[in-house]
């Protein structure tokens, strides 16, 4: 019975430590399929803010999901600098959910 315990979380702990990096290229690839790399990299300032300097203005705030997911959408000015991010109506709120959650995620 232990051996079976022992293989089973042993398979679990080898999913897990595989699914990060094919969840970092799947958030990648919405990133690309949505547009956003366009304007955004995740360590550089583009046209707009690098993804990193997102995460690391909104870290810890609570609210920031349901406000960079808003912006996404509708679009916004002002926040970091003249230029407006244009609104994101193609992508589902869905996808726009998911690509957030990742952006405030990265470190």
């Amino acid at each position: 019975m232990k051996i079976i315990a022992v293989a089973a979380i042993a398979v679990t702990l080898t999913a897990l430590a595989s699914s990060g990096p094919a969840c970092a290229d799947a958030n990648d690839a919405l990133l690309q399929k949505s547009g956003c790399t366009a304007c955004h990299a995740v360590e550089k300032k583009i046209v707009g803010p690098a993804f990193r300097d997102v995460a690391a203005k909104y870290k810890g705030d609570a609210s920031a999901p349901a406000k960079l997911a808003k912006k996404v959408k509708e679009g916004g000015a002002g926040v970091w600098g003249p230029v407006p991010m244009p609104p994101n109506s193609q992508v589902s709120d869905a996808d726009i959910k998911t690509l957030v959650a990742y952006i405030v995620s990265i470190k």
